[in-house]
């Protein structure tokens, strides 16, 4: 079966609402005769004149009156549909977006993104989910709008990566811990006893292959699944907690945090989403307040 050329409907609008071939012609910008080809196809396809002779003028017949409303309607909504999508009254917005974090961002940016957003949109909800890998299928399933995160191996090539800060790892123990006096060396560090952090339970990581090149490794006691589990087990006793400065400055109020003895390598944390919702205006404002979230709160790197 044939399609039918939806080109028509537009034509069958315009002229319906001037009356008159010549100025339908005019407002599309075609030429009479072409306007008139297009009357005439419509003539054929509805199986009605459509627009008859009355003097000097073009009258509608009942079909044409019947048609007008509806197609009015259609064309409008043609246009609703191929016009780029707009910015949304945020004062009217209700959504809710799923953010996957990885451990520590909720806990430092959390409080400051929701307080913009129920600012700008309060009918927006937010639902923060903990990170468990760096797996991209819940981006690409759209069970999660949005992720923060490392870019590693396992993200996904098609998902749009925008950086959102830098962070660099720093030591952190109890106030009143040895470490907590002075300037410390290599050796100081490396005496003490450690927290190793792994979501899969992995002893040693790339603190410990920094510490290398200078004979060192560290006395690790305890692995624990992420920052917060560590912070809290060195607030209470005399381990070293070894933590990105970003992620982690909320949790470790009241405790002394200090440079690493040696170069630690540094990591960059990202904003990833999937291309389906690049172009949608609710997720891109969205995106837009994790930044500016993120850029406020971020500090340089202390020396």
């Amino acid at each position: 079966m044939a399609l039918p050329d939806l080109n028509l409907l537009l034509t069958l609008n315009v002229l319906l609402a001037e009356g008159s071939v010549a100025r339908a012609a005019q407002r599309l910008q075609l030429s009479p005769s072409a306007m008139s080809r297009s009357l005439a196809r419509l003539r054929e396809v509805t199986g009605d004149p459509l627009l008859v002779r009355a003097g000097r003028g073009l009258v509608p017949t009942p079909r044409a009156l019947e048609l007008r409303e509806q197609v009015s309607q259609l064309v409008q909504g043609a246009e609703t549909v191929l016009r780029p999508a707009q910015t949304p009254d945020l004062s009217q917005l209700v959504r809710t977006f799923t953010l996957r974090s990885s451990d520590g961002f909720v806990e430092n940016f959390g409080a400051a993104l929701l307080a913009r957003i129920g600012q700008q949109a309060p009918g927006v909800r937010l639902h923060f989910l903990p990170k468990q890998d760096k797996d991209s299928t819940p981006l690409r399933d759209g069970s999660v709008d949005l992720d923060t995160g490392v870019v590693g191996a396992a993200t996904s090539p098609e998902l749009h990566v925008q950086t959102l800060f830098h962070d660099r790892f720093i030591g952190v123990v109890r106030q009143g811990h040895p470490l907590s006096h002075g300037d410390i060396t290599l050796a100081q560090f490396a005496a003490g006893q450690h927290i190793a952090i792994s979501r899969r339970g992995v002893v040693t990581g790339p603190l410990d292959s920094a510490l290398q090149p200078f004979g060192l490794t560290r006395d690790i006691v305890t692995i624990v699944g992420g920052f917060a589990t560590a912070l809290t087990l060195a607030r209470g006793s005399d381990l070293i907690a070894c933590v990105p400065e970003q992620h982690s400055g909320n949790l470790r109020a009241g405790m002394h945090s200090f440079a690493l003895p040696f170069p630690a390598p540094q990591i960059t944390v990202s904003l990833l989403w999937h291309p389906r919702l690049h172009a949608d205006p609710g997720h891109r404002w969205l995106r837009g307040c994790v930044r500016e979230v993120c850029t406020a709160l971020c500090r340089p790197p202390a020396v």
